[in-house]
């Protein structure tokens, strides 16, 4: 069975974040060994998660651009954005958690972070808004 390119690109990005949940849970487990709680931080155990699911979630985006109508292009576009905030979100969870330095970003966040915050919804939302619509025109 051959699969469209971009839809091959979008499997592969998500065995790279399946590949770093792995690493993740490495990493969590050296964190929690050599913790006097036995605990890894809180952001550590986020971004270990986080890549466990949002890998799944690109497999999910992936069907989509298949089965999408619209042109290639278009389709690599929504889909990348999408993958690559939910990678900037696992480098930043895993960041937090390596710095330690806070156990809740949103506590007292610097003016940036509705900017970014802005920029995930859109992205992400619009980004599978963008997809779904192609499914939807395609299939139904």
């Amino acid at each position: 069975m051959t699969i469209h390119t971009d839809t091959a690109w979008i499997l592969f990005s998500a065995g790279v974040i399946f590949m770093t949940a792995l690493l993740l849970g490495v990493v969590k487990w050296q964190k929690m060994v050599t913790s006097p709680t036995g605990r890894a931080h809180p952001y550590i155990d986020t971004a270990h998660r986080a890549a466990l699911l949002y890998s799944f979630a690109t497999g999910l985006i992936a069907a989509f651009v298949e089965l999408s109508d619209w042109p290639a292009a278009v389709n690599l576009t929504a889909a990348g954005a999408m993958v690559l905030l939910f990678l900037v979100t696992i480098a930043n969870y895993t960041r937090l958690g390596l710095q330690g330095v806070t156990e809740n970003q949103m506590h007292n966040p610097p003016r940036s972070m509705q900017g970014m915050l802005a920029v995930l919804v859109l992205g992400e939302i619009g980004g599978f808004l963008v997809l779904l619509c192609g499914f939807a025109s395609a299939q139904l």
